[in-house]
């Protein structure tokens, strides 16, 4: 997508959307929130203001919340691909943690 065509869906001219990319200006709060909408993400996220909360958990937020932004300007198609390699980390996950050599099995087995 293009500046141009960004500007056209959110009803604003190239000139101004220009000026929020290059940091020259700020958009109000109205445009802000169509810019979230647009991009279906919050207000914050775009601000890059976390939430308010404890530090792990503010942290795993904005990381869920970026992962979430990237999966959403993907295409179907790309979106399916990105499901499959997560269900495919997920098994590498299980298979290393049932596995006897694991080293959380090794420290269990130890403690024992």
């Amino acid at each position: 997508m293009t500046q141009r065509q960004l500007a056209e869906a959110l009803a604003l001219s190239s000139s101004a959307l220009g000026n929020y990319v290059q940091g020259t200006r700020e958009p109000d709060y109205n445009t802000l929130i169509r810019i979230a909408d647009f991009f279906q993400v919050t207000t914050d996220y775009l601000l890059d203001h976390p939430a308010k909360t404890k530090a792990p958990l503010a942290e795993a937020s904005h990381r869920e919340e970026l992962l979430l932004h990237i999966f959403r300007s993907l295409t179907e198609e790309q979106q399916d691909f990105y499901l499959e390699q997560g269900h495919i980390f997920l098994r590498q996950n299980r298979k290393k943690e049932s596995s006897p050599s694991s080293p959380a099995q090794r420290s269990s087995k130890a403690v024992s």
